[in-house]
């Protein structure tokens, strides 16, 4: 008998034997999150708008756990879901097809109206899963650079100031309009998705988040963030307003002078959406600086009222987004 379950308390020692083989930090930073998540029961009662942790379903047949999918709302708007683990014994796609689907019904049915994953391009049965699948479309890639020995061209620092939640609505602006009209409709942000989260504290991921202003209009021209989940791997983005030149090495430099405020010994990593205006700009910069590019990954989308096609059917583990960061 097959069944799709919460995942709770008493699976951990199960899960945790899974993913053993990993071995070193691996192991043990999973273990830990899966182990919260197992105990944190009451947030499943929790309806769509209102939930803020992420959430592990497992596959079970004859007892035995098969896969485990793991699903985090979006900070500000909880409506719009990320997947973000996918684990399968090994070659059993379908069980990992039918976590997919459970996740969309399930939460689809309870107000959740989009669904995202970032998959790295080199999984093609990976990608195959969601897209021919899933029902998940295609909609552009992210790139992380590595800042590694970089050195500013410039002394200089963007005179950046902290992000605060009044700022929201100017940010959202800067976000949707650097978009490409194409990717507008699927990736658009909403202005509470810039605000800090009443729970920021029981998230595993801890950002710190900046803004530059015109001198003149006190303007926004410019939003940075710098993200971590294991206070080692830090991801800059940023967000720039066409119509001001502000140099993408002050940003960079301002950047990694925060991280190295508090830590001696870190990694750095840029982000480079490629469905932005700047997006070409941006790249023509990276090579001229001799970064190297350590990672793409295929931006999937999913409307929960999109009809999902039928397809045919050792442990395989996916961490996706930047989860895989540890590995680089």
């Amino acid at each position: 008998m097959t069944v799709i379950r919460r995942l709770n308390c008493f699976d951990a020692p199960k899960i945790k034997k899974m993913i053993s083989y990993l071995g070193n930090d691996d192991s043990e930073k999973f273990s830990k999150a899966i182990t919260h998540e197992a105990f944190v029961l009451v947030h499943g009662l929790l309806p769509v708008k209102y939930k803020f942790l992420p959430e592990s379903y497992i596959l079970l047949e004859n007892n035995e756990i098969l896969g485990l999918i793991t699903i985090a709302p979006t900070q500000g708007n909880p409506v719009k879901i990320n997947i973000t683990r996918l684990i399968f014994q090994q070659n059993l796609y379908d069980v990992g097809k039918r976590l997919v689907d459970f996740v969309i019904a399930r939460l689809g049915a309870q107000g959740a109206v989009s669904f995202n994953v970032t998959v790295d391009q080199s999984h093609d049965e990976l990608l195959n899963l969601f897209m021919q699948g899933c029902g998940f479309r295609q909609c552009s890639y992210e790139n992380l650079w590595k800042l590694d020995n970089f050195i500013p061209q410039t002394t200089n620092k963007a005179n950046f100031r902290y992000c605060q939640n009044s700022d929201a609505i100017q940010i959202a602006a800067l976000y949707n309009n650097e978009l490409n009209n194409l990717y507008k409709p699927s990736l658009e942000r909403a202005k509470d998705e810039y605000k800090d989260p009443v729970f920021a504290g029981m998230t595993n991921c801890y950002k710190n988040r900046y803004v530059l202003e015109d001198p003149a209009t006190r303007r926004i021209i410019a939003y940075l963030s710098i993200t971590t989940s294991d206070n080692f791997n830090f991801i800059i983005d940023m967000s720039l307003n066409d119509a001001y030149n502000v140099p993408y090495d002050e940003i960079i430099n301002f950047a990694i002078g925060e991280i190295a405020r508090k830590k001696n010994n870190f990694c750095a990593f840029l982000k480079h959406r490629q469905y932005t205006k700047n997006a070409d700009m941006l790249e023509k910069y990276l090579h001229e600086r001799n970064l190297n590019c350590i990672q793409t990954l295929c931006v999937l989308v999913k409307d929960f009222y999109k009809p999902v096609k039928q397809t045919a059917n050792n442990l395989q583990v996916f961490l996706f987004g930047e989860n895989s960061l540890a590995s680089n």
